[in-house]
């Protein structure tokens, strides 16, 4: 069976900092950047991008919907 590996791209310059996608996150993938976008906020980035399986729960917990998800099989 095909092992499945996502990757995340976040719209950092809508994104809150609201932190739902980190405590979503089973791989701990997810952190908030130290820097801010243009709003003032810290963004969520992938500071583990290795282990993200793409399951998708970061994306489906966004209130904002500015997290997508990409998967490929390796």
């Amino acid at each position: 069976m095909a092992k499945i590996k996502g990757a995340i791209v976040v719209d950092i310059d809508r994104c809150k900092g609201c932190e739902l996608c980190i405590e979503a996150c089973p791989t701990e993938v997810i952190s908030l950047s130290g820097n801010v976008n243009d709003k003032g906020y810290h963004y969520a980035y992938m500071a583990n991008p290795d282990a993200c399986t793409g399951c998708t729960n970061c994306a489906i917990v966004c209130p904002d919907g500015v997290i997508t998800v990409y998967r490929k099989k390796i």
